[in-house]
């Protein structure tokens, strides 16, 4: 289900969000449910931002890796006794970039765990995988 939502914006916001929606090929609604989207996550998730790259948007933590990569190295670590802690010990995050991962994963499950998989099907399809 959605609702509509009637919003007032100053004519040079609009004229701002038309130009890039345009850009990118959406509609002016589609860039605005999607800034809408991505705040409401950003602020659940103050740790995490949004990009873009080949495969699309993702989630991905402020000035680190993206959310699923985390969150796939925990997976790799699952066979030692503190994953978080080797984690932590062997990278360049803080234990507190990973918890903000693993938070954003809790609540966006299927997301992320999309990421993984794709990550995983490409790199074993590919030609050294």
């Amino acid at each position: 289900m959605s609702e509509n939502v009637s919003v007032r914006l100053e004519d040079g916001l609009a004229q701002r969000l038309r130009l890039r929606a345009r850009a990118a090929g959406e509609t002016l609604s589609d860039r605005l449910r999607r800034y809408a989207e991505e705040g409401v996550r950003r602020d659940e998730h103050p740790l995490v931002t949004f990009r873009d790259g080949p495969t699309g948007r993702r989630a991905g933590l402020v000035g680190g890796p993206d959310v699923w990569e985390v969150v796939m190295w925990v997976e790799d670590l699952s066979g030692e006794r503190d994953p978080l802690a080797v984690l932590a010990e062997e990278s360049t995050l803080a234990r507190g970039q990973i918890d903000a991962a693993l938070r954003y994963r809790a609540a966006y499950p299927d997301e992320v765990d999309a990421r993984i998989e794709l990550h995983r099907r490409e790199t074993a399809a590919a030609p050294n995988g």
